[in-house]
């Protein structure tokens, strides 16, 4: 795909901004349209089910890993570049921060990207949740929370500076991951067929996978092309929210994919809810669930940080480049989502998922 006319016409960094924006908006309407979100797949989870919400997770998760895998095969992407798989990892700040942003979004009731799709339509508790979410993510990057997410990244990282590739180090052949795609794709396509998911609903879930496939493809091509470092990325929200957030606070910001990439899923949702007329205003039940909500951003919003990515940063995307440390914040995610579930709400009087 040759983008150096593109480049020479609007500049590199508008053209990343153009990038963050396509795939948004793609993670934007696929997402809304499939309802697509770790929170409720981990609570359906956890109270003993295999239902629908686990299953488009589950969706998403498999088709993202064959599409990643799949156009690596291709030679459309090359993972060994991507940003979080060239920098050390930190297994400390996994498995604390993957605990932390598990127990905040089910106390948010929504994990990151969620909250910014549900903002799209008109839930203003999303609005506040996820305003919330990046001030606390910004200064866990660079404000007060930095010196204190360094200490506990710092406590175990992993070595020469890079991070672990889990095919490699299985000794794997390139393949593997294409075909472990595949097969978990085919397991999905099952509990799917089992669950009665529409097939519309299949495919708007496939193509949350699919999106991030396109934002690891696009950044791929453009630092193939720029004259400057280009960083290789894809979905994710924690640093793409901080960043959004300080776009619109300083002078003559830098306009990069990361910035293109929330508003973007924002109008993404938008538009799909308002075709779909699903449109409505919605806000806080009472006090108490301000309350929760508040605390849970606050979670996320240091656990992201801390873990190196969200549910889907390092849940989707960075899993589906097998990256270790991804591996291990998910798992810590559904661990510290299906615990907060068990201790605040499963036992009261019983809290639909």
């Amino acid at each position: 795909m040759d983008i150096i006319p593109l480049i020479d016409r609007i500049g590199e960094g508008p053209t990343a901004a153009l990038f963050g924006l396509l795939t948004g908006a793609v993670f934007g309407i696929a997402a809304q349209r499939s309802s697509f979100c770790l929170r409720a797949a981990a609570v359906e989870f956890a109270r003993g089910s295999l239902g629908p919400k686990v299953t488009v997770w589950f969706l998403t998760f498999a088709t993202a890993m064959a599409w990643v895998q799949g156009a690596q095969l291709l030679g459309l992407f090359r993972a060994t570049d991507a940003r979080m798989m060239a920098v050390a990892g930190s297994w400390s700040g996994a498995i604390i921060g993957g605990l932390m942003f598990g127990v905040g979004m089910v106390m948010a009731r929504g994990c990151s990207g969620r909250l910014l799709v549900m903002a799209a339509t008109g839930n203003l508790r999303s609005v506040v949740s996820g305003l919330i979410f990046a001030v606390v993510a910004q200064m866990s990057l660079h404000g007060w929370l930095a010196p204190v997410r360094e200490y506990l990244a710092g406590l175990a990282v992993t070595p020469g500076g890079r991070n672990v590739d889990l095919l490699a180090l299985l000794g794997l052949p390139g393949g593997a991951g294409f075909a472990l795609g595949l097969l978990l794709s085919a397991f999905a396509l099952a509990l799917s067929w089992r669950n009665r998911i529409g097939l519309r609903r299949m495919i708007f879930a496939s193509g949350v996978g699919f999106a991030v496939a396109l934002g690891w493809v696009l950044t791929w091509t453009l630092a193939q092309s720029s004259f400057e470092p280009m960083a290789v990325t894809s979905a994710t929200f924690t640093g793409p929210s901080a960043n959004t957030l300080m776009f619109f606070l300083i002078p003559a910001p830098a306009l990069e994919f990361d910035v293109g990439l929330v508003p973007g899923v924002f109008l993404g949702a938008f538009l799909s809810a308002a075709l779909k007329g699903e449109m409505r205003l919605q806000g806080f039940d009472d006090a108490a669930t301000m309350r929760r909500s508040m605390a849970g951003a606050v979670l996320m919003g240091f656990g992201g940080m801390l873990a190196g990515g969200c549910a889907i940063g390092a849940g989707v995307t960075g899993g589906s480049i097998f990256v270790a440390t991804a591996w291990l914040a998910l798992l810590c995610m559904w661990i510290g989502a299906m615990a907060t579930d068990l201790v605040l709400d499963q036992r009261g009087a019983g809290v639909a998922a």
